[in-house]
């Protein structure tokens, strides 16, 4: 089964490459200020003029404004956009057809009624995303990229219309077992790659990808 990847949280070049080279099919950007793997537009423009044509960029984004979208988007190319926030069906419709990008949507799991909320967005979002719901009890625990799973077998057997991937609290070593577990084609990696907090580790990006490519 071919099983595509995204490494998420990128900001500094040789995590890019690292990742390109690897054979990352998207490369994601976050754009949340408390996080401590946040990137300015800016900064985004600039490392984007590394990724070559056929990998896609995008935006990582939570309870995000017109605003901040529209003027994240006047800087930086993003091909994608992943809500990972609050946002309702309504309005992830809205953003999709205001900025004219494909969308993500990350559903928060932590118990099988968690994926009920799924199919809200079967007519909003061109993408789901299954993350670990982050723990109300821990401290700094942000909306995604906390180092956490959730139950697999929560979705094992699942079927959705949209495309989704899995994230949370996957590495090189846990990949294998959750994709065969979940039956995912696509998987979203970001602290499982770093070596602390926000500082993305370009061999454990190696990593990581050399065992998706082994699926």
């Amino acid at each position: 089964m071919s099983v595509a990847a995204k490494i998420c949280g990128l900001k500094s070049p040789d995590a890019l490459d690292a990742a390109v080279a690897g054979g990352a099919a998207f490369l994601g950007f976050v754009f949340y200020p408390a996080s401590p793997r946040a990137v300015t537009p800016q900064a985004v423009a600039t490392l984007i003029e590394r990724v070559p044509a056929g990998v896609r960029t995008v935006g990582v984004f939570v309870d995000p404004d017109d605003a901040m979208l529209a003027a994240t988007l006047g800087t930086a190319r993003l091909d994608m956009l992943q809500l990972h926030g609050g946002e309702t069906p309504a309005r992830v419709r809205d953003i999709k057809a205001r900025f004219g990008r494909p969308t993500i949507k990350a559903i928060s799991v932590a118990a099988a009624a968690d994926l009920a909320g799924a199919d809200a967005y079967r007519d909003a979002a061109d993408w789901l995303m299954f993350d670990a719901r982050p723990p109300r009890d821990r401290a700094g625990s942000l909306p995604g990229g906390n180092a956490l799973a959730f139950d697999w077998k929560l979705i094992a057997g699942q079927r959705w219309t949209l495309p989704w991937f899995l994230s949370g609290g996957l590495t090189a070593e846990t990949v294998a077992e959750a994709v065969r577990t979940t039956g995912a084609r696509f998987v979203d990696v970001s602290s499982g790659v770093e070596s602390a907090k926000g500082v993305k580790d370009p061999a454990k990006i190696a990593a990581f990808l050399a065992a998706v490519r082994g699926l």
